[in-house]
C-alpha cells in the first residue's frame, strides 16, 4: 500500500460543530495529492444561523450560501469522494465530529471512517511552540497563506502528513502508525433511528429545544481580572486519544466562556488545568481574541511570554488559540455556563 488518504476541512456556521458551512477535500494517492474537491453549503435547518465570531474567523456570510443545497443534500458527493480512504485532519475530533453531528440534525445515517489527527502527529513529530495549521504547516513545506480556506486548509494538512511520513520514512499510514507507535483512530457508522446522538448534538438540541441561540451562552468580555476557580483532578477514563488528555493546561487571557468552566471541561477530556505556567505545562490557551501569527508579533500576555521563554530553553509546550481549545472540546463555543460561579 502507498501513502493513500484524503485530507479534510470543515468551517462551521456557528459554535455548534452541526453547523457545516464549507468543506474542502485533498486526495492523496502514493503521496502525492490527485484531486481536490470544495463546496459551500448551506448548514442544517434549524442549525444555519451565523455567528459572528465564526464569520470573523472564515469570512463566509449566510448571503453567499443562500440557495445552495444544505450539507444532508450534499454529502453523498462528499461521501463518494471520500469513499474508503481513511481522513486526515488537523484536529480530526472536531471534523469527524461535524461529519456525525451534521448527518444527526440531518436524520442521516453516517459511514465507519479510520482518521488521522495531523494536529498528534504534528506534537509528535514536530518541535513547535505552536501546532496551529500554519506554523506546522511552514514547517512541513507547504505555507499556507489564506488560513480558514477550507480548500487551502485541507492541502495544508496533507501536506503536512506528507512530510511527517517522509521524515519517518513510512510509505503507508500503517507504517508511520506503526512506527510511532499509535493506533489508527475510528469513528463508527451510526444510524440516527437506532443509535444515541452524540454529545455535542444533544447538547445543541437541548439548546434549540430551550430557545437558545447558538451564541447564547457567550460570556461577554469582562473588565478586570478573571477568576480562575479551583482546578480539578482530570478525568482519567477521558478517550487516551483526545488532543488534550494526559496535557497539563494553563488558561491566560479573557476567553468566550468562564476560565472555571473551561478548566472543568478540559479536566472532563483528561486534562490537568494548572493556574501558573510551570515546569509541568505542556499547553497553554490564551483569550483575547489571540491568533497563532501573535506569537510572532509579540501581541502576548505575561504567561505566554513565559512559554516562550521556557521553549526556547527546551520545554515542550504549545499554545493554543481560544478557537482551537474551542475546537477540541467540541466545536461548541455555546459552552454549559451553569456550573461556571
Amino acid at each position: 500500500m502507498g501513502l493513500d488518504f484524503t485530507a479534510i476541512d470543515f468551517e462551521t456556521a456557528n459554535g455548534f460543530r452541526g453547523s457545516p458551512c464549507a468543506v474542502g477535500l485533498s486526495k492523496v494517492r502514493g503521496g502525492v495529492v490527485v484531486e481536490e474537491a470544495s463546496w459551500l453549503m448551506r448548514p442544517p435547518e434549524n442549525h444555519d444561523a451565523f455567528d459572528y465570531h465564526n464569520v470573523r474567523i472564515h469570512g463566509i456570510r449566510p448571503e453567499q450560501v443562500a440557495g445552495l443545497p444544505r450539507f444532508g443534500e450534499l454529502f453523498p458527493e462528499i461521501g463518494a469522494f471520500i469513499g474508503d480512504d481513511v481522513l486526515a485532519a488537523h484536529n480530526a475530533a472536531f471534523d469527524l465530529g461535524v461529519i456525525r453531528s451534521g448527518l444527526e440534525v440531518s436524520g442521516l445515517p453516517g459511514p465507519a471512517y479510520d482518521y488521522v489527527c495531523t494536529v498528534m502527529l504534528s506534537r509528535r513529530c514536530y518541535s513547535l511552540v505552536s501546532n496551529s495549521l500554519p506554523y506546522a504547516a511552514e514547517e512541513a513545506g507547504v505555507p499556507l497563506i489564506n488560513h480558514h480556506d477550507a480548500a487551502e486548509d485541507a492541502r495544508a494538512c496533507a501536506g503536512i502528513l506528507i512530510d511527517i511520513a517522509a521524515r519517518n520514512g513510512a510509505a503507508s499510514i500503517a507504517e508511520l502508525h506503526l512506527s510511532l507507535g499509535l493506533a489508527l483512530s475510528r469513528q463508527p457508522a451510526f444510524d440516527p433511528r437506532r443509535d444515541p446522538l452524540s454529545k455535542a448534538t444533544r447538547s445543541a438540541l437541548e439548546a434549540l429545544a430551550a430557545g437558545q441561540g447558538p451564541a447564547a451562552a457567550v460570556r461577554q468580555l469582562r473588565a478586570g481580572w478573571p477568576e480562575e476557580g479551583a482546578n480539578p483532578e482530570p478525568n482519567m477514563a477521558a478517550e487516551p486519544g483526545h488532543p488534550l488528555f494526559g496535557q497539563t493546561v494553563v488558561f491566560t487571557g479573557e476567553l468566550a466562556i468562564a476560565r472555571p468552566e473551561a478548566k472543568l471541561r478540559s479536566a472532563e477530556l483528561g486534562a490537568r488545568p494548572e493556574s501558573r505556567v510551570t515546569a509541568r505545562t505542556t499547553v497553554l490557551v490564551v483569550g483575547d481574541g489571540f491568533v497563532a501569527a501573535d506569537l510572532r508579533s509579540g501581541r502576548l500576555t505575561g504567561k505566554a511570554r513565559r512559554v516562550l521563554e521556557l521553549h526556547e530553553r527546551g520545554q515542550r509546550i504549545e499554545v493554543l488559540s481560544e478557537g482551537e481549545f474551542l475546537q477540541m472540546l467540541g466545536g461548541h463555543l455555546a459552552a454549559p455556563v451553569a456550573r461556571a460561579g
